[in-house]
């Protein structure tokens, strides 16, 4: 297979809960590295579809990958 041009990077940062559940997806699945992992928990996400555009107003850090939620901590501490 001929390898595949990665001109571009990306970083993003993780909790330590989502850092965990990547390393856990990794090892369940025998991925040689923390990229590999992204990349296929990207590709499977990208086909499965069905999820909601967000809201105006969403800020990156609304979307984590543990929960589907906004943090809803958040939400009740800034409405006091």
């Amino acid at each position: 297979m001929a390898a595949l041009g990665r001109d571009e990077r990306l970083q993003i940062m993780l909790s330590a809960e989502e850092l965990k559940a990547l390393e856990d997806f990794r090892f369940e699945n025998r991925m040689p590295s923390r990229a590999a992992a992204v990349r296929e928990l990207l590709r499977r996400g990208l086909q499965a579809g069905g999820f909601l555009p967000p809201s105006d107003g969403n800020r990156s850090q609304d979307f984590g990958v543990l929960s589907s939620e906004p943090d809803s901590s958040e939400t009740e501490s800034s409405s006091k």
